[in-house]
C-alpha cells in the first residue's frame, strides 16, 4: 500500500464562516432498525466517508440539533457515537490528511440559488 497526500483537493463546500466547525462521526449500534435511522440523519448532515464514518460539517446550532437526534435514536446501553470535533470548517483537511490504500476524495457540493 502507498501512503498519499492530497494538497491539492479542497473542499468546495467549505463555508467562508469561521463557526462552522468539521465533525468526524462513528458509530458501533447493535439494532439495524436504530442503525439504519443513524445512517439516514448522519447522511442528512455530512458526507458518507466509510461504512460507519461521517464527515459533517456544522454550526453550534446544527451540532446540538444532530446530537439530540442522535441521542433519541441511540440505547444508551448498547449503543454507541462517537463525536470527534476537527476543527474549523476554514481548514483544508485535505492538506493533513494522508490516505493509505483506496483513494479519498472529498464530496463536492454547490449552492444552487
Amino acid at each position: 500500500m502507498v501512503a498519499r497526500r492530497y494538497p491539492y483537493i479542497h473542499m468546495s463546500r467549505r463555508s467562508l464562516n469561521h463557526k462552522r466547525r468539521f465533525y468526524l462521526c462513528t458509530y458501533d449500534v447493535a439494532d439495524d432498525k436504530r442503525r439504519n435511522k443513524l445512517f439516514e440523519t448522519l447522511k442528512d448532515n455530512g458526507e458518507h466517508v466509510q461504512y460507519s464514518v461521517f464527515l459533517c460539517e456544522l454550526n453550534d446550532r446544527e451540532h446540538a440539533l444532530l446530537s439530540s437526534q442522535c441521542r433519541e435514536i441511540l440505547h444508551e446501553g448498547e449503543d454507541q457515537l462517537l463525536i470527534l470535533d476537527v476543527g474549523s470548517a476554514i481548514i483544508d483537511l485535505a492538506q493533513n490528511l494522508t490516505s493509505i490504500g483506496k483513494e479519498w476524495t472529498p464530496l463536492i457540493r454547490s449552492h444552487i440559488i
